[in-house]
């Protein structure tokens, strides 16, 4: 029986909780909240991410076969499909916005001496876009043409180290330079 520490137990380490800590004191996201804690919510969609989960259902049968591992996961809370729906519902979005800004600044001062390719001083990025088609019957507000709905996704990504630094969902319609006109780069950058 192998007695050391699971590999996404391990990864946490990498997460400066205290920092979570605060950005969930900041938004009140463990307000009235008995079992399932915004950490609790982070660990089971950053599980699902990692593995590859497509749905709740996905997520809930995956996180069940692992049912007497999860506490050494961090997961303290009982997870099921209903609990992590109310949570992705009611739950305030800035919390992990905030965290997800000081997990790229961190990222970012490891990658900073990163080549890649072309050897310049200044900062390098890319924009890109991708339209996301949804189903106009279900988002009628993200009306894209007379019989399609669909949003846009627009990512500045650093270059070095591939970096996403500003991401922005915008109607379908929204074009990528209308996006440049809001971006605020560093001097010189490329």
């Amino acid at each position: 029986m192998h007695a050391g520490r699971i590999v996404f137990s391990q990864l946490l380490d990498f997460l400066p909780k205290k920092i979570f800590d605060k950005c969930v004191r900041r938004y009140r996201g463990n307000h009235r909240i008995k079992t399932f804690s915004c950490f609790d919510q982070y660990l089971c969609m950053a599980f699902a991410q990692i593995t590859y989960r497509q749905s709740l259902r996905d997520i809930e049968t995956c996180l069940r076969a692992m049912q007497p591992k999860l506490y050494h996961c961090g997961i303290r809370g009982n997870v099921s499909r209903t609990t992590l729906a109310k949570a992705n519902e009611n739950r305030d979005w800035r919390i992990y916005a905030d965290f997800a800004q000081v997990l790229i600044n961190i990222a970012r001062k490891l990658y900073t001496n990163e080549d890649f390719g072309v050897q310049l001083k200044q900062a390098a990025y890319a924009l890109d876009s991708t339209t996301i088609d949804l189903c106009l019957s279900l988002f009628p507000w993200a009306k894209f043409r007379k019989h399609k709905a669909a949003v846009k996704l627009h990512t500045l990504m650093d270059l070095k180290g591939s970096i996403p630094t500003f991401i922005r969902i915008t109607d379908g319609k929204v074009h990528d330079v209308n996006i440049l006109d809001e971006l605020i780069l560093e001097p010189g950058s490329f």
